[in-house]
């Protein structure tokens, strides 16, 4: 099977690329590689995926319509799994017009070329930041989510939106799936599984924000590729019992899933675990919740369950060893 994937040099796409490539499918990856973290690692990791034979890869950004075009043009792809995106919840107080084109504009070109290929099936990346001031717990796929509480999470929210448009006009099967605080090797150097990895190696203290009290359900990279690709093998279908997810237009073949393990950890677990994978101690700077962020999110995993038979497994433990272990032989090698 020819797969798309967008975002094949980030954090998740390569995940994907490098299991779908061993399932044996042929896979077309395509990234910006933009500068908002190292290139260098990005680089890295379309190293590995190059020496596989049924790999190829092109250089485009998603507002880039002509050069996307190309790009699906000879990817010919049954799948598109559209994983690219302008990330990062900080950074959206930075730079909000870099996730209007990614994120609105690169995912509207992304639609508009899964209706021309005529794809069996669309997957796309959502987050869990985009139940924003939802109170209720655990965050589950038909809550509100009208009260996104950053531009990040607002244009996400987006994309669902657009995607499920096309869904019910142009009958795309259509998957959006929300991540929860995926980690693992390979990961992104803005997020905390490396920030506090690469200060506690270094000896330098880390800021735990929100004073420690912050929960997060931890995803471990493995565990969501797992997921994804069970999801691919099962396309929705018009009126689809199992996820009803759409009630007011159950006959769009389209539905969101969240992806987590369903087990809020709070965020200081994750620094004991990541000390005791590097065996040594951080010095810890309590500070105040960061503007964006919200104290705890927590995944319902049961429509994942229902529809594939699975949920993330992986402890905290085990997967910050294997991210620890990655990131010191990462460093070894003169990178970072």
């Amino acid at each position: 099977m020819r797969i798309l994937v967008t975002g094949a040099a980030g954090f998740i796409g390569f995940h994907l690329a490098r299991r779908l490539l061993a399932d044996g499918h042929e896979v077309a990856g395509v990234d910006g590689m933009t500068p908002y973290y190292d290139p260098a690692l990005k680089r890295a990791r379309l190293a590995q995926l190059a020496a596989q034979k049924n790999f190829s890869f092109d250089e485009a950004m998603l507002e880039d319509m002509p050069a996307m075009t190309a790009v699906v043009r000879r990817a010919a792809p049954d799948i598109i799994v559209h994983l690219a995106a302008q990330a990062g919840v900080r950074y959206s107080l930075e730079a909000p017009r870099a996730y209007v084109d990614a994120n609105l504009v690169g995912c509207f070109n992304v639609l508009e070329l899964a209706r021309s290929a005529g794809v069996s099936h669309l997957l796309l990346a959502s987050t869990s930041s985009i139940y924003g001031a939802a109170t209720k717990r655990p965050f589950e796929e038909l809550d509100p989510t009208d009260h996104p509480l950053t531009l990040y999470a607002a244009s996400k929210k987006a994309g669902e939106l657009m995607s499920h448009a096309y869904s019910h006009l142009w009958n795309i099967p259509t998957t959006a799936f929300r991540f929860f605080t995926v980690y693992g090797p390979w990961g992104r150097p803005d997020m905390s599984p490396w920030i506090f990895a690469d200060a506690i190696a270094a000896g330098r203290p880390i800021d735990v924000h929100g004073h420690g009290e912050i929960w997060r359900d931890f995803t471990y990279v493995d565990d969501l590729v797992e997921a994804i690709v069970r999801l691919m093998s099962r396309p929705p279908a018009k009126g689809d019992p199992v996820a009803p997810v759409d009630s007011l237009s159950p006959d769009a073949p389209w539905r969101v899933v969240n992806i987590g393990r369903g087990e809020p950890v709070k965020l200081t677990v994750l620094i004991d675990a990541i000390e005791r994978a590097l065996g040594r101690t951080a010095v810890r700077n309590l500070t105040p919740m960061q503007p964006g962020d919200v104290p705890l999110t927590f995944a319902s995993a049961e429509l994942l369950e229902a529809l594939t038979g699975y949920r993330p497994e992986t402890s905290l433990d085990e997967g910050a060893r294997a991210f620890c272990a990655w990131f010191k032989s990462y460093h070894a090698l003169g990178n970072g």
